[in-house]
């Protein structure tokens, strides 16, 4: 069993999840990026048998069939389902939206950055914060 902190990425769309993959890797924090393009995706990873406990789960909001506020919430009110932190990461910027995901049990609620520079920024602070 491998004592890397394990992240899951979630994201549909492919550039945002390679700009925060890179982010997530240029920390030199030493950990496994595993990708996902929709909620369903992440728990289906999550469930699968032998797969090690994530340290901590990057989450777009807006995704299409399951958004990231569903797939939390379907997580939180599933018993044998590992509680691990859930970062909100979008562009909304709507009051009730963010609310609506801190009701169903994210960490932390983020804007999703605009530059690489913004990308960069924000996983220095979340692996500070999340991985130490």
């Amino acid at each position: 069993m491998s004592s890397i902190p394990l992240v899951y990425l979630v994201d549909d769309d492919p550039d945002d999840r390679h700009f925060l993959r890179q982010a997530l890797l240029q920390t030199k924090h030493g950990m496994e990026v595993i990708e996902a393009a929709s909620g369903f995706e992440l728990m289906k990873l999550i469930q699968e048998e032998g797969r090690r406990l994530a340290t901590l789960i990057l989450m777009d909001m807006n995704m299409p069939k399951m958004s990231g506020v569903e797939t939390v919430r379907a997580m939180r009110s599933n018993p044998g389902f590992p509680v691990i932190p859930v970062v909100m990461i979008s562009t909304t910027n709507n009051p009730a939206f963010i609310q609506t995901a801190f009701d169903v049990g994210v960490a932390e609620f983020v804007s999703k950055p605009a530059t690489i520079q913004g990308f960069t920024d924000m996983a220095n602070k979340l692996i500070t914060r999340y991985l130490g």
